[in-house]
């Protein structure tokens, strides 16, 4: 699997062009706005198009990273033009369950090899949380597909009925990480620091808790307990933090309703 194709370079589809590109892969890329494409032209190494139908020949992953919005003229351009028993169709749309994309597909073939894909952007630096679902066509390409975005990342295939969860922890969660990064570099500031110092220092820090949870393989309390002392000022600032709500902030976030579940 050598030949990646991505429709839409909005942020998503951008991020997976540079990350897969970066690692080796052939990609094409096509997008409505030239501006968006040019940015990525400038970069070398990825082909860019305004046109759809461009990408589809000779693609063995055919990646949709359109707005829902234009799903239903994306497939209805392309459907015709692509070659079922040699491309997997692999959507990033959250929202579209498997049996919605096969029905979408299933006017123009009776069993396409279908793929949920929920990466993040993180792709662009080889540090996804990437999850795979497959359709009973495409399973046998899952280790295929999996060695794909591995290369920008780690991957999980997974059950569908995990999607939601997945997509708020990991890839909503880049989301609330880059929040959690401002608040506490804005608390650096306030404390005497320089912006960007404290941008900085907080990001290794948060790099150095997440290799020690993994490496040592610790409970996050447990590894609470690794810093805190009696009436230290850590503890101290835990207790304040979670007066303020923010154990119970983050897990509100974490479990907010998708509209298609309202």
């Amino acid at each position: 699997m050598k030949n990646i194709s991505i429709i839409g370079a909005g942020n998503m589809g951008a991020a997976l062009a540079v990350g897969l590109s970066d690692a080796g892969y052939a990609v094409r890329i096509s997008n409505r706005s030239v501006s968006k494409l040019e940015r990525l032209r400038l970069k070398g190494g990825i082909v860019t198009t305004l046109s759809n139908t461009e990408v589809i020949d000779d693609a063995d992953l055919l990646v949709i990273a359109v707005q829902p919005s234009s799903l239903a003229d994306v497939v209805d351009e392309i459907g015709p033009r692509i070659n079922y028993n040699h491309t997997i169709v692999a959507s990033l749309l959250p929202e579209e369950s498997m049996a919605d994309l096969e029905k979408r597909f299933a006017a123009f073939n009776k069993a396409p090899m279908i793929a949920r894909v929920m990466p993040n952007t993180a792709v662009a630096v080889g540090e996804s949380m990437t999850f795979i679902c497959l359709n009973e066509y495409s399973e046998a390409y899952s280790t295929e597909i999996s060695r794909v975005f591995e290369t920008v990342g780690k991957v999980e295939v997974i059950k569908e009925s995990i999607f939601p969860s997945v997509m708020m922890l990991c890839s909503c969660g880049l989301a609330y990480a880059f929040r959690y990064i401002r608040a506490a570099s804005e608390g650096g500031v306030c404390t005497g620091l320089e912006a960007d110092d404290a941008c900085r220092y907080v990001c290794q820090t948060l790099r150095g808790a997440a290799e020690m949870i993994e490496r040592f393989r610790l409970h996050p309390e447990a590894a609470v307990d690794t810093v805190t002392t009696p009436g230290g000022i850590t503890v101290r600032g835990l207790v304040a933090m979670e007066k303020a709500g923010f154990s119970p902030s983050v897990i509100a976030g974490l479990t907010v309703k998708s509209r298609s579940h309202e």
